[in-house]
């Protein structure tokens, strides 16, 4: 187990039941990964909310449990890690209480801890955005993958996976709302501003059609 200086977020913050929210407050919150021996971390710059209720872009919606959703209705403050087009490992965290199917996807980190271990994993030298803006280069990045990470607590003290506030606040002026990636099948929901990043980051991951 690794000794931890700074403080791990609670089971009360995720289990808070204002999705949207709490995808606003994780920005700058610090993603952190100890597996297979090495220690990486990152600042959270981009996320993007689904809600299983009424939200045509959640995998969970309208209340739909299937074997890989029946995680999302899970209490509050464990992973839920899927792949995309079968290649790419998306984290993404529940949130709110038990039965409501609510969570944020991570999209971009700005790296902090175990770079090299990181460029070694995206098979890249250069340090550049390229790394981890992106869900699937972060997940890459940090060594999450489906079969390992799927629906495991992120509070537990002997979590691989684990969230960290090290007193970064990002003022709401600083924060851009805009439509989430690659959901246009959502219909008016797609229309939503459920995307959030740090405004001139540039470890935020790139999108078309955003309306900004």
């Amino acid at each position: 187990m690794v000794k931890n200086k700074h403080s791990r977020l609670k089971k009360s913050f995720y289990t808070q039941t204002d999705v949207v929210g709490i995808a606003q407050e994780l920005l700058g919150k610090i993603l952190v990964t100890h597996i297979n021996g090495e220690l990486t971390s990152g600042m959270i710059v981009e996320t993007e909310a689904y809600r299983g209720s009424d939200d045509k872009a959640c995998h969970a919606y309208p209340y739909k449990k299937t074997d890989r959703t029946k995680i999302m209705f899970a209490e509050g403050g464990v992973s839920y890690v899927y792949l995309c087009y079968g290649i790419h490992h998306l984290f993404n965290i529940i949130t709110s209480v038990e039965g409501e199917a609510e969570a944020v996807l991570i999209r971009g980190i700005e790296p902090i801890d175990g770079i090299d271990s990181m460029l070694e994993r995206r098979n890249l030298k250069e340090f550049t955005p390229r790394l981890t803006a992106g869900p699937g280069s972060l997940s890459q990045a940090l060594g999450i993958n489906r079969k390992w990470h799927n629906a495991i607590s992120l509070v537990e003290e002997n979590s691989v996976i684990w969230l960290e506030d090290r007193n970064i606040s990002i003022p709401k002026e600083n924060i851009i709302a805009s439509r989430r990636v690659g959901i246009d099948f959502a219909e008016e929901c797609a229309l939503w501003n459920w995307r959030f990043r740090i405004k001139n980051n540039k470890w935020t991951s790139k999108g078309k059609g955003l309306g900004e």
